[in-house]
């Protein structure tokens, strides 16, 4: 079988693994990757135990493909669909791994959910404890999709899906209530289960199916919607709770640095305030020219109405910011800033801005005493100059000004 490329073009490997392993280009990596499971998929099908991943498309909305994700493998699989367990993972380990799964595509109406066939096909998968094993026959050949987007994580071929079958189903039992529960909001499904422990990535696949929401209303929503949803939501729920505690009592700081990317975070004394400022070097995936790119979101006490300029990465690492301002039983105003050098090739999703804002808030906080220790701690962390960041960031140019106002009345 030979897997086609956006331009319809057949791919074949015409370099030596050690080649493509060292190259830096993320179209050769994935490709290489995708490449490396043609032999798995020579038959009309394929099968193997899915993660209870899936994927819902968004072109075309609100008639949609929509499907499984499943590798040629058997067994646990889990860690393929789970992102909280991606930590320690380099990229091109990531890319590797999820190239294993195939995309199962079956076009829908978003708000086809309970219409029987691969509508409840889905809700099942979705609602599964543990992998699944499934199979579906390939309609049409396998294709490379050269999906973009710091939101979504990779995966392997697509393929339009003649039949789809599912083994036994255990469902998440916690799950099942809350979509059984027609009286109930998402919102409401969402915030209790978080509560209970679900993990924020199956969250989002549930969403994603359409498994929770009010009797008639329940639609599938795109895979890159709901995840962003999903973040949005729980942190504005923590949010709620946090804008009731006392402020922090000084200045803390928090640094580490992952796939490239340089994390510092500052959690300054004061009401909730929340910026996240991210710089983009030339050869980074969003960033093809010559100098640094750098932008920025902001929301003050009373959140923002509109989306986040820099996209779903300033909800997720806001998520992973309102889980600590909450366990610490705190609120503070909030300052992320974000170095993506070189090193990060390609977007691996958003996942990697909320699981590397979790870490990095885990390690020991740096207590400063004034804005010239803050000043200190950006030079020593980051590359690009205090000033640059002081121009971008409203939090930095607030905090001065008050300091300065405090400084004339003493």
């Amino acid at each position: 079988m030979v897997i086609y490329g956006e331009d319809g073009s057949p791919l074949t490997i015409s370099h030596s693994e050690e080649i493509y392993k060292n190259m830096k280009d993320p179209l050769f990596l994935r490709r290489y990757y995708r490449l490396k499971i043609a032999e798995t998929l020579r038959g009309g099908g394929i099968g193997g135990s899915s993660p209870t991943d899936l994927f819902i498309g968004r072109y075309g909305y609100p008639n949609v493909y929509a499907g499984p994700l499943v590798p040629p493998l058997f067994g646990d699989t889990s860690k393929l669909g789970t992102p909280e367990e991606w930590r320690e993972m380099q990229i091109s380990d990531i890319v590797e791994m999820r190239s294993n799964l195939v995309r199962g595509m079956e076009l829908l109406k978003v708000g086809d959910v309970e219409k029987g066939g691969m509508a409840d096909k889905i809700r099942e998968l979705a609602l599964a404890s543990k992998p699944v094993e499934a199979e579906f026959e390939f309609a049409r050949k396998p294709y490379v999709e050269q999906v973009r987007g710091d939101d979504i994580e990779p995966f392997g071929p697509s393929a339009m899906m003649k039949r789809f079958r599912l083994g036994n189903v255990k469902a998440d039992r916690r799950m099942e209530r809350m979509h059984y529960d027609t009286g109930a909001s998402s919102t409401t499904a969402l915030v209790e289960l978080y509560k209970k422990g679900v993990l924020v990535s199956q969250l989002q696949r549930a969403l994603s199916a359409g498994l929770f929401g009010l009797k008639g209303k329940r639609k599938f929503v795109p895979t890159r919607w709901s995840i962003t949803a999903v973040d949005d939501t729980l942190s504005k729920g923590n949010l709620s709770l946090v804008k009731q505690n006392e402020a922090v009592d000084g200045i803390k700081a928090f640094y580490s640095s992952a796939l490239d990317n340089r994390w510092l975070i500052f959690f300054f004394p004061g009401g909730w305030e929340y910026e996240s400022i991210e710089a983009w070097y030339p050869n980074t995936s969003w960033n093809e020219g010559n100098g640094i790119e750098i932008s920025s979101s902001y929301e003050p006490y009373g959140g923002r109405k509109k989306y986040a300029e820099i996209g779903g990465c300033y909800y997720a690492a806001r998520l992973a910011v309102s889980e600590k301002l909450t366990a610490m039983k705190k609120q503070a105003r909030v300052l992320i800033l974000r170095e993506v050098h070189e090193g990060y090739i390609m977007p691996v999703g958003v996942w990697n801005v909320r699981e590397h804002v979790r870490e990095t808030l885990q390690t020991k906080p740096i207590e400063i005493d004034s804005m010239e220790g803050a000043y200190k701690m950006i030079k020593a962390k980051l590359e690009i100059p205090r000033d640059e960041w002081f121009a971008q960031s409203r939090i930095l140019r607030d905090t001065a000004r008050q300091r300065r106002i405090g400084d004339s009345c003493t």
